[in-house]
């Protein structure tokens, strides 16, 4: 069988807009690479991935590709895992969102953590965003959900999103993957088995989206 032959299977003809999409994936962390590989694995091949940061030894217990890349950009190194992407070294902040151009890309997918840049891509890009809430401090990944940003709790990152929103006077809806386990500790300690977990679903959306 070929490269793709069992997704078609599943996907059919909409397998055609998944190779004419174009993604851009905001973050290559614990979430966002597990996103990136599903995507990529699934047929997705015009994705721009955006990330400022290098691989260190803390990434390794939750991070794609991190144990053979230490000390390398991120964006640099997974690009000889997937040689068509797209790469932007970038810090995303909240300035950058609103100074960055969108419009060509048909999803955009959030699995950063400031808080600001997270607000200002709601307030920019809803009608195209799939976001990630906090995926740290968990252990089941049974407990991971989508719905829109104002029907998503238990996450007190998510509660500050939905808080600062209401301030700007946003009242548009869009996807947030969120769990609803309590958070098992005040560290930032984190499991691969629900920061991939996350990515995965991420990716799934991505292509419920994209078919329709």
């Amino acid at each position: 069988m070929g490269k793709y032959d069992r997704i078609k299977i599943i996907l059919q003809d909409d397998f055609k807009k998944l190779e004419d999409a174009k993604i851009i994936l905001l973050g290559v962390g614990g979430v966002g690479s597990f996103c990136l590989d599903c995507l990529y694995r699934s047929g997705i091949k015009d994705i721009t991935i955006v990330d400022f940061d290098t691989y260190d030894d803390s990434n390794q217990n939750r991070q794609m590709w991190s144990e053979m890349h230490e000390n390398e950009v991120k964006v640099e190194a997974l690009l000889k895992h997937y040689p068509e992407l797209k790469i932007i070294n970038k810090k995303i902040d909240e300035q950058w969102v609103w100074d960055f151009d969108f419009d060509e890309y048909d999803v955009v997918l959030d699995a950063i953590d400031d808080r600001n840049a997270k607000l200002a891509l709601a307030q920019k890009c809803y009608k195209k965003l799939i976001s990630s809430f906090g995926a740290a401090k968990r252990m089941d990944p049974t407990k991971i959900i989508v719905d829109d940003i104002w029907k998503s709790y238990g996450d007190k990152f998510g509660s500050r999103i939905r808080s600062e929103l209401k301030k700007r006077g946003f009242k548009k809806k869009y996807k947030v993957i969120f769990s609803s386990e309590e958070a098992q500790v005040k560290e930032k300690g984190s499991f691969m088995g629900v920061t991939a977990a996350f990515g995965l679903v991420m990716c799934s959306e991505t292509i419920k989206r994209l078919r329709g």
